[in-house]
């Protein structure tokens, strides 16, 4: 099975359950930059609930800017501030310590455009998971994508639809429950090897 994404920061649950079912990853490269999407957020389980990293980003005057051309907002400080939130969310985890050293490059090095600092968080968590997946990039923006299966909603945080994924041990669900569909990083940091397996046993549909 094929299936077409954008590549978003550090993508939700939802994103790696299609990946991890799928044997050919296509990811979108040619669509236009929209506010209020997984392209420059994520979701991770903070002591007080869910919280939103954003990434900053430069908004052209233009009313269509692609998504490609979207440069970061490097003159805010926001990968120190990611980082001492993860430190802070993820540090008494499982597996935190386990893929540090991995993750920890990535809040260090400066990357202009949005879209191939995503790219880069993919690569990383695909080896933290090791996943092993055949991927590939349009050219041009996909309309007719024949007989491949159409994930690119899931980009939408604020439409999304709710996903029964199973339930796994959360650091503060003793305090707010089980908290579904975060970033990947809430389940490597909780899970651990056992990632994979996990992602491989759940379901999802494309719209």
């Amino acid at each position: 099975m094929s299936i077409l994404i954008h590549p978003t920061y550090f993508p939700s649950i939802a994103h790696f359950v299609a990946i991890a079912n799928a044997d050919d990853l296509v990811f979108e490269m040619d669509d236009n930059f929209l506010k209020q999407t997984y392209r420059n957020r994520t979701y991770i389980y903070a002591a007080n609930g869910k919280l939103t990293l954003n990434i900053p980003v430069i908004h052209s005057q233009k009313n269509r800017q692609k998504y490609r051309d979207v440069k970061i907002f490097n003159e805010e400080n926001w990968q120190s501030l990611h980082w001492k939130s993860l430190l802070s969310a993820y540090r008494t985890s499982p597996f935190f310590e386990y893929y540090e050293d991995e993750l920890l490059p990535l809040f260090e090095m400066k990357t202009d455009f949005i879209l191939d600092f995503n790219l880069k968080c993919f690569e990383v968590i695909t080896e933290c998971l090791q996943l092993d997946i055949n991927t590939s990039k349009t050219e041009t923006y996909q309309t007719d994508v024949n007989d491949t299966k159409d994930f690119r909603f899931l980009v939408n945080a604020k439409k999304e639809q709710p996903q029964n994924f199973e339930k796994y041990t959360q650091v503060f669900s003793n305090k707010h429950g089980f908290i579904s569909n975060l970033s990947i990083l809430d389940l490597l940091f909780n899970e651990g090897p056992n990632a994979l397996n996990y992602l491989e046993s759940q379901t999802i549909t494309p719209q």
